[in-house]
């Protein structure tokens, strides 16, 4: 192995991620623990998928270990566990969202974290504080990247991944810099996944694919592995592939905790199972729900957007309901006729007729005077503009991203009659001890009840 020593930008984020102390930031912890609950209720809700099982069997989950599966009573080996949790945690595309990042960081961070609580010792708080720095690292990765990442096709849930997951790692093990540096570098060359597989039972598997993958790196960079150690630095790293000429190197280490990515601007929690992205239209759908417009009076529907805004939305006729999270069109349809979004709007099943003949009277425009969009949630908007048939107008408007009124009715949605997992949000908000986080792992090892063909 050729030892050499870290550039400077990838050194000082190397020592950014192993020196921090978020366990100090109350406001970091009591977020992170939120989003723990959150992610634990979409995974044990994924687990019961039938794309869960078949990444389970492909990867040989029947296979000796001691790493827990969540909602089932199996266990298996750390980096099998490590695929399959963060695939069930995103399967159903119902978990958290930071801007900064532009994906999903807690579906690819905790499920690494658990799969290394079979090999070590740790208490809950460790755990807890080393999620909050892996998500400060994926975050500001995401920030000096710029927008260009994203919009030229890479899914930043897998890409920055990767990378957020060895952080966590590193940090819960308290490795030195320099082996976080060589970690971090072979985290960025397993760094992949295409925006091409939204729609498709590939998409959460690039969660899986960067837990396993930041995992794998930390144990590798643990055991003398080589690799090098300037990812950051190096004209031909992560930066040169990946920003396209846009991104801002230093962003990754400037103001680095101050305050904590975690706390400000915080995840987004979802309140609907679908892309983020159509959850304006879905608060629109409610509301006219609820005000008593028929389907039957409309006879067309637009969403004007700003530049940029619905890139995610890659869908506008979904045939099933896994393209349908990717579908304004359909969101808007299901939330106006039902007056809510529940999981099975987009479950694999085709979708129904009766929802799809209202979303074929609707339509997508650019309002392209508009800024395009930032990565900031707060500068979305959605116009949405409805004719009548007997020649009424209306019209509406959302300004940024509907919240998540409360975590613990989520997850009991989420969890459904599951009764054994009922302790597990409380559980969260209050384990600290190696002795918690083993009665967690306890019970998220059982077999849930909830099974979605």
């Amino acid at each position: 192995m050729t030892t050499t020593t870290a550039a400077p930008l990838t050194s000082a984020f190397a020592r950014a991620i192993v020196q921090s102390e978020p366990a100090r930031d109350n406001a970091a912890m009591a977020a992170a623990r939120t989003a723990i609950i959150d992610f634990l209720a979409c995974a044990i809700a994924g687990a019961g998928e039938r794309t869960t099982a078949i990444v389970a069997t492909a990867l040989g989950g029947n296979i000796g270990g001691e790493a827990v599966l969540i909602g089932s009573a199996r266990r298996t080996d750390p980096l099998v566990a490590a695929v399959v949790n963060a695939y069930a945690g995103h399967v159903l595309d119902y978990d958290d969202v930071h801007s900064s990042v532009r994906g999903h960081p807690t579906t690819v961070i905790i499920p690494a974290l658990l799969a290394l609580a079979a090999e070590r010792d740790f208490t809950a708080d460790a755990m807890i504080a080393s999620y909050s720095v892996g998500l400060e690292a994926m975050a500001r990765l995401g920030l000096s990247l710029g927008a260009r990442h994203y919009e030229n096709g890479f899914h930043a849930t897998a890409t920055l991944g990767t990378v957020g997951a060895a952080a966590a790692i590193c940090h819960l093990t308290q490795a030195s810099p320099e082996e976080t540096a060589v970690a971090l570098g072979l985290a960025a060359t397993q760094s992949s996944g295409l925006r091409l597989q939204f729609g498709f039972d590939a998409k959460p598997y690039h969660a899986g694919m960067a837990a396993r993958s930041g995992l794998l790196a930390a144990r590798l960079a643990s055991a003398g592995f080589g690799g090098a150690p300037d990812f950051l630095d190096n004209p031909v790293g992560f930066h040169s592939a990946y920003a396209f000429g846009a991104g801002h190197p230093g962003t990754v280490v400037e103001n680095w905790g101050a305050p904590w990515q975690i706390v400000s601007p915080g995840l987004t929690l979802k309140a609907y199972p679908c892309c983020t992205a159509s959850h304006p239209v879905a608060s629109l759908g409610i509301d006219l729900h609820r005000e008593g417009l028929a389907a039957d009076a409309i006879d067309t529907i637009t969403f004007t957007y700003p530049p940029g805004a619905d890139a995610a939305l890659v869908v506008t006729k979904p045939t099933n309901g896994i393209e349908a999270r990717f579908s304004p069109e359909y969101v808007f349809a299901a939330s106006l006729i039902d007056g809510a979004l529940r999981l099975d709007h987009f479950d694999e099943r085709p979708v129904e007729p009766r929802l799809m003949e209202l979303a074929a009277r609707a339509g997508r425009r650019h309002q392209e005077s508009a800024p395009r969009m930032s990565s900031d949630p707060t500068t979305r908007f959605v116009i949405l503009d409805i004719v009548l048939k007997d020649g009424g107008t209306i019209q509406r408007r959302f300004d940024g991203l509907p919240g998540l009124a409360d975590p613990a009715d989520k997850f009991r949605e989420a969890t459904g009659a599951d009764a054994c997992f009922a302790e597990i949000p409380s559980l969260v908000r209050h384990m600290s001890s190696s002795a918690d986080l083993r009665r967690l792992l306890a019970l998220l090892n059982q077999d849930a009840l909830l099974i979605r063909k």
